[in-house]
């Protein structure tokens, strides 16, 4: 496993490939439609989210407004994005709560924020790393995989590699390291046929040419 000098490296080189690393989703600042969006991403691409939520938020703009939405009506409105009916459902139920206990805003903290349908450690942690400034690490199957086979951390499920990747990287990089992994795992590190032989981890990766 790579030691913390060489993941400071790993992190420098795809800082310096992906310069426009970011959250890709749409939500014009607004912490609601963030965490309405992050919540829609679950199992699905960020591009399908940006497509169907501007629709959706013109129809139903806030959490109050959503609270009182149909899910079979919402439904209608991401229908193009995986297990649609499931997450129409939450989406409402979790704007009922945060209108009636948050006064319709989203609250800050992982514990209040897991407690939200829909919501996991994952989605809370983005929640507060782009919404609220936090650091924070989220482990999607980007970061889970590029991890993982680079040697930067190991674990065998999300938790643990989060874990690890917090123990070796400097608190104020986990939430820009978050986004650099993601954009690895997206454009180059693919979980099939990952193009190695133009990868800029190669003199660090464990697996490169595996």
């Amino acid at each position: 496993m790579l030691n913390k000098e060489k993941a400071l490296s790993l992190l420098q080189l795809l800082d310096e490939r992906y310069p426009e690393a970011g959250c890709a989703l749409n939500y014009d600042g607004d912490k609601f439609r963030l965490l309405i969006a992050v919540v829609l991403s679950a199992q699905t691409t960020d591009k399908a989210v940006n497509l169907a939520t501007p629709a959706l938020f013109e129809r139903w703009p806030d959490a109050e407004a959503l609270s009182l939405a149909d899910p079979s009506e919402v439904s209608e409105y991401i229908h193009s994005i995986g297990m649609y009916k499931t997450k129409s459902n939450n989406i409402v139920a979790l704007s009922k709560m945060l209108t009636e206990e948050y006064g319709g805003k989203v609250p800050d903290s992982e514990e209040e924020l897991i407690r939200l349908p829909g919501v996991g450690r994952k989605t809370a942690n983005v929640v507060r790393s782009e919404g609220f400034g936090q650091p924070a690490i989220a482990v999607d199957t980007h970061v889970f995989r590029v991890s993982n086979r680079t040697g930067l951390a190991k674990g065998k499920t999300p938790d643990e590699v989060e874990k690890a990747l917090k123990k070796k990287l400097p608190k104020e990089l986990w939430s820009h390291a978050h986004h650099l992994l993601i954009f690895h795992g997206r454009y180059t590190c693919h979980a099939r046929r990952p193009e190695c032989e133009s990868c800029v981890l190669a003199s660090l990766c464990e697996r490169h040419g595996v």
